[in-house]
């Protein structure tokens, strides 16, 4: 028998009353519900949810979680592998991947003890990180990968190269790396432009850059893209999803292109993007 997976960030105010609710919805409706406790879903463990959450895969048809973004980020990342629809219910701030705000949940509730909801697929990136002839780290991203300055003031100098051609060089506090549903995120707050976030591309955007032509370029999701590491003496930092970081050496490469694995993010029938956006970002 196939059940529901709830996935809730027990850290946010309020998750156990909504966890409540939503156990109490499923029992009244007989429909089977797995809740994450505290020690199953910990979100400061550096070990995957796959492998906290390995008992769940072969009957799951669904995952709910109850957090803001960077609560769905890691289940979306951790848990794409599994290729199981992923909602989100926002209990965070201005959530771009929630479907569901709390407020509206029972009606939304309803629509899943149905079956009335389909599913989007978005893309992820993936980076391999490399130094020298070593391959130190391979990471997975469902919004953005920032290469960013450490705690100093100081400018650092990225070098981007797409299929092995030289773009640009960047000088400034860094470069984002951003896939169309990341573009609402940190590439939008340092000047990138919002994709629809069914696309296939990706938004190269350089953080504060000491430059006055530097903009955002978009790069077919097909391609290849390099980033160089030309920084001597000045902290850099690889950010994967703002979660995952790295200390990044003079000349280290990061070469990013897009994932075979993709997300699968729960939507409605009534579901516009652009009527979400309008509602996320008015005064």
């Amino acid at each position: 028998m196939k059940y529901i997976g709830l996935i809730p960030n027990w850290h946010k105010k309020n998750s156990n009353l909504v966890v409540e609710k939503i156990a109490s919805f499923f029992k009244q409706r007989e429909i089977k519900l797995k809740v994450a406790d505290k020690h199953q879903a910990d979100f400061y463990s550096a070990e995957s949810l796959a492998v906290q959450l390995s008992s769940w895969e072969e009957n799951l048809k669904l995952i709910i979680v109850v957090g803001g973004d960077g609560t769905i980020l890691r289940v979306a990342r951790d848990l794409a592998c599994w290729n199981i629809p992923i909602l989100g219910i926002n209990l965070g701030q201005k959530g771009f991947l929630a479907e569901i705000e709390v407020e509206q949940m029972e009606r939304f509730l309803q629509y899943i003890a149905t079956g009335q909801y389909d599913f989007q697929e978005r893309m992820m990136l993936e980076a391999r990180l490399t130094r020298g002839e070593e391959e130190l780290g391979y990471y997975l991203a469902l919004n953005d990968l920032v290469i960013s300055r450490g705690p100093f003031s100081r400018i650092i100098k990225v070098e981007a190269y797409v299929n092995e051609d030289f773009m640009e060089s960047y000088s400034g506090d860094g470069i984002i790396i951003a896939t169309p549903t990341g573009s609402t995120g940190y590439s939008l707050s340092a000047g990138g432009p919002i994709a629809n976030p069914t696309m296939d591309l990706f938004v190269v955007t350089p953080i504060c850059p000491h430059s006055l032509y530097n903009r955002s370029v978009i790069v077919n999701g097909k391609d290849k893209i390099k980033l160089r590491i030309d920084s001597r003496q000045v902290q850099v930092v690889l950010t994967v999803d703002g979660q995952v970081r790295f200390a990044l050496e003079d000349e280290d490469q990061v070469i990013v292109c897009r994932s075979e694995q993709k997300v699968k993010l729960v939507c409605f029938h009534d579901y516009s993007f652009y009527r979400m956006l309008h509602q996320k970002l008015k005064a």
